[in-house]
């Protein structure tokens, strides 16, 4: 299975090309940088990248366009700050073929010791184990025609990942690869541990009710 990587970036520089060695280690059939308009060095960093774009700002319509432009079989969604360790793309190739499994995402582990974190880490797998919602963070996965059929990510300023979770569940399962993620503890250390989990938990459980995106917009920051 040809698997083509879209990572969407905005002013993230100073890890992009980590992610970058870290995806193209496991030799992916593409990779593809879609920027939203840095004003740092991030489009040099993407260099090694197959492909680098430049489109509007969102990671929605962001990556949206990195799919329009993928040739792969499997698409492969993944935040500019994710690094996929080894066997991540045996894992798609797994966990895809899985009887009645539409989507997958990996074993998130955020990048800093402590209990708290490992606690983020195994709440973040139960949660899609339980409810088959994805965070972007953990790399989202999926069949090309897939991701066509549900009309890709929906053009939301917040929480995308997750309304195309709530698609994807209708059509079949949403799994857990074996493969795990390295996830930058930014979002967590800048905000404060509690408090951005908490906030996670809530607008999750405010979108599965139906509230609509741009309502939760106002109390969810865009960290960089």
């Amino acid at each position: 299975m040809r698997t083509s990587v879209i990572i969407p970036a905005l002013n993230e520089a100073t890890g992009i090309a980590r992610t970058l060695r870290s995806a193209r280690a496991d030799g992916p059939y593409e990779i593809i940088v879609v920027d939203g308009g840095s004003t740092d060095a991030t489009r040099e960093q993407a260099a090694s990248a197959d492909l680098v774009l430049s489109g509007p700002r969102g990671r929605a319509v962001q990556m949206n366009l990195g799919a329009a432009h993928a040739s792969g079989d499997a698409l492969l969604f993944l935040h500019a700050d994710c690094e996929p360790e080894p066997g991540w793309l045996a894992a798609i190739g797994k966990t895809l073929s899985r009887r009645g499994v539409i989507a997958g995402c990996f074993r998130m582990r955020v990048a800093e010791p402590g209990a708290l974190y490992r606690l983020i880490d195994a709440c973040a797998a139960a949660r899609v184990r339980l409810s088959g919602i994805v965070y972007g963070d953990q790399g989202l996965f999926l069949r090309r025609e897939t991701f066509t059929a549900v009309g890709g990510f929906p053009p939301l300023r917040l929480m995308e990942d997750v309304y195309l979770s709530l698609r994807l569940r209708r059509l079949g399962r949403v799994a857990l690869a074996s493969a795990r993620l390295r996830v930058s503890a930014r979002r967590w250390q800048r905000a404060g541990l509690v408090r951005q989990t908490l906030r996670n938990w809530t607008l999750t459980a405010l979108a599965v009710a139906g509230v609509q995106p741009d309502r939760l917009a106002r109390f969810y920051p865009v960290v960089r």
